[in-house]
Parts: C-alpha cells; sequence; structure tokens
C-alpha cells in the first residue's frame, strides 16, 4: 500500500511539473511573440533619410534650413540633413537629378524651371512640387560709403558682383539693370558668391555687388561689422516697373537699423520657397509641412517671423502643391 502510496504521488508530481513546464513555454512563446511584434514595430518606424539643399553659407539658405531639418526630424519619421548648395537654380537641377528630395529655391526661378524658361531654356523640369513659401529675398545692392555708388545708374563702368551666371541672383541683377537702361556691357560683371562678393568690397577689388537674401544676410552683416556700408536704392518707378514686367516681384524694405544703415531703403523681393519631389510619400510631406508650420517659434532665425501657414500659399504662382502640403493647408482652411 505504502508503495503504491509512493508511486501515485511520484505521478502527481510528474504531471503538475510537464503542467509547469507547458505554463512557462508558453509565456516564454508570447514573450518572444511579443518582442517579434515589437521588432516587426520599431522596423516600420525606421526614419527615412533625406536631403535638404540650401545654399552657400554666407546666405540665409544655409542657417535657417538647419534649423528647419532639426525640425522636420524631431517632429516626423524623416531623418533630414542640410547641405550647402549654389542655391536656387542648382538646387532644381540637384532635384531633377534625383540626388535630393527637398530644397530652398527662390520663386521665380520654381516659375522659370516649370516653364521651361531662362536657365532652363527648353529644358523645364516636371519633377517637384511646393510646400510653400517662406519669406521675402530681398535684392539688395550692396556697396560702401566710400564708392561713391548712390543710384543703379553710378554702376556704370564699376566692378560689380552680379552672382554664378543662371543663379537666383544674376537673373535679378540682370533684370534690375535692364529697367535702368544698363547691362553687363556697362559694367564689369564679376561672377561671385555673397562671401566672395563681400570680401572682394571689404578687399577694394570690386565696388558693389547685387545679393539676393532674406534680410539680414550674414556675409552683408560680416561687412558691415568691418565696413560702413550702403544699400542702394531703387526708385518707385522702377520698382513698378519690374512689378509690371516680372509679376514674382513685390515692393519690400531694407530697415533702418539692419546693417546700421539710418534710414529705411526701398528695393524689391521674390520669395523663398521650400520645394519637394513628387515622388515623395504624401503622408511623409504633410508630416513636415505641418512640423514646420506649427513649430515656427522654435526657429531662432529672423526670417522665422514671416514663415506661416497663410502666408506659404503666396507667390508660388503655377507650381503645384505636393499632395501632402495640399492635405495640410486643407485641414488648415487655406486651400
Amino acid at each position: 500500500m505504502k508503495k503504491m502510496r509512493n508511486s501515485l504521488l511520484f505521478v502527481m508530481m510528474l504531471a503538475f511539473m510537464m503542467v509547469i513546464a507547458a505554463c512557462g513555454g508558453g509565456a516564454e512563446s508570447e514573450s518572444s511573440s511579443e518582442e517579434n511584434e515589437e521588432t516587426t514595430e520599431n522596423t516600420s518606424e525606421e526614419k527615412q533619410d533625406l536631403s535638404l539643399l540650401t545654399g552657400g553659407t554666407g546666405g540665409t539658405y544655409y542657417p535657417l534650413g538647419g534649423q528647419i531639418g532639426k525640425i522636420m526630424t524631431d517632429n516626423t519619421n524623416a531623418n533630414i540633413t542640410p547641405q550647402t548648395s549654389g542655391a536656387s537654380a542648382e538646387n532644381m537641377e540637384t532635384l531633377r537629378a534625383g540626388e535630393a528630395e527637398l530644397a530652398f529655391t527662390q520663386t521665380d526661378i520654381a516659375a522659370y524651371a516649370l516653364e521651361g524658361k531662362e536657365m532652363f531654356d527648353g529644358n523645364a523640369i516636371d519633377t517637384i512640387q511646393a510646400i510653400g513659401s517662406l519669406y521675402p529675398e530681398t535684392i539688395q545692392l550692396v556697396t560702401t560709403k566710400d564708392s561713391g555708388v548712390q543710384s543703379v545708374e553710378d554702376l556704370k563702368g564699376k566692378a560689380v558682383s552680379v552672382g554664378a551666371p543662371g543663379s537666383g541672383a544674376y537673373i535679378n541683377a540682370m533684370q534690375v539693370l535692364e529697367v535702368h537702361g544698363l547691362t553687363t556691357e556697362d559694367i564689369k560683371p564679376q561672377n561671385l558668391s555673397f562671401d566672395e562678393s563681400t570680401d572682394g568690397i571689404q578687399a577694394g577689388t570690386i565696388d558693389a555687388a547685387f545679393i539676393t537674401a532674406g534680410t539680414p544676410t550674414g556675409a552683408v552683416e560680416a561687412l558691415s561689422a568691418q565696413e560702413d556700408i550702403v544699400i542702394v536704392p531703387i526708385a518707385d518707378d522702377k520698382v513698378q516697373e519690374l512689378m509690371d514686367q516680372y509679376p514674382y516681384y513685390s515692393k519690400d524694405t531694407v530697415a533702418a537699423g539692419t546693417y546700421k544703415i539710418a534710414e529705411d531703403v526701398n528695393t524689391v523681393a521674390v520669395k523663398a520657397m521650400l520645394v519637394v519631389t513628387k515622388d515623395l510619400e504624401e503622408e511623409l510631406v504633410y508630416e513636415m509641412t505641418k512640423a514646420l508650420f506649427e513649430n515656427t517659434d522654435s526657429i531662432t532665425h529672423a526670417k522665422g517671423e514671416f514663415i506661416t501657414p497663410e502666408s506659404a500659399l503666396e507667390g508660388v504662382g503655377n507650381l503645384e502643391f505636393h499632395p501632402g502640403a495640399t492635405k495640410y493647408f486643407e485641414e488648415k482652411g487655406l486651400q
């Protein structure tokens, strides 16, 4: 009897151990399943690496692009890497080549690319769409008090930086000269970057420079720390003539105190805008657009105050908005 009781106890203990093992295996299996699900979820949330083309280090695109890139990286499923570049026209060509996904550009340059005009003559770009316009890009004719240049007409016979051929600044310079009855044959044109232009003014190798950028522009600020600079005004009738011939221009002012100038200076501006390639996913572009316009308080650059959802629709012209951007502006009741 005792032997039977011991056998029965052994069988019961064995059965109990098998139940415990089965339960443990189930828990382990469940845990493994949860880990697999978590791994799958993490994999699906891996950030997409994207490049944001800006401009030279002496302009506005580069420092502002760094801040916008950080906002988008912090608030979307993308890692945005800002890159220096030759700015507007070069950026459009780089997007065409598929070597980047986002870019800064001037609204007039975007229009030329879409229409196949100017530097894109006969070679239109139809693979880009807009996120939105950002801020005014002011046409600044920069010189010093010692140069004697007080008007655009005074540039005749002077060494003047007009920007790289085909750049946005170059086209702007040509158009400003045109309405004043001047061409490059009337000046000594130099094709310099913003930094090279201000260095040349300081060194005395050039007399003036056309710079198209948001104010204050880094390169011009650096020059103003060393020299008494002058921003040459564009007369009201010439401002109107520019706007009549080229509708993407608008009146603008370089405010007193900028670069230590004593009075407001009348000029014109185009707009800076942000564009993307058409093939980016709608939801991702929606997230990036929302991140930008809902976090402008994180932008410390002076141009951040101009970046609003309402103004983002201005000056874009015939360029289509990316569906992701459209989704955001429709949610805001703006489209």
